[in-house]
């Protein structure tokens, strides 16, 4: 996913946070791998957040599988990968508004 948004010219940066790979725009992290899903931060509110909460298998991102999760986040299912494209260039907007 770095790789298409890099080639797409998006500055984002690869990283690493609570011990899982990130990408980060300006800073700011945007999407996490964790476990078998990727978390994509898209704001609690918003209609992205919502749509991607639609998404079979989609939940609420808890990196640490602890019960705590993140409300702005959601975690997309590795199963669902066709749809992390999408749902970057989501979490991405949110980040840069």
């Amino acid at each position: 996913m770095a790789d298409e948004l890099l080639d797409a010219g998006v500055p984002v940066e690869r990283g690493m946070m609570m011990g899982r790979p990130i990408l980060k725009l300006g800073g700011t992290m945007f999407a996490a791998l964790s476990h078998d899903a990727v978390g994509f931060k898209l704001g609690a509110s918003t209609p992205e957040h919502a749509a991607a909460l639609e998404i079979e298998g989609a939940d609420l991102f808890d990196p640490g599988l602890s019960g705590r999760s993140f409300k702005d986040w959601v975690a997309v299912p590795l199963d669902r990968s066709d749809l992390w494209p999408e749902t970057a260039d989501a979490a991405l907007a949110h980040v840069t508004t």
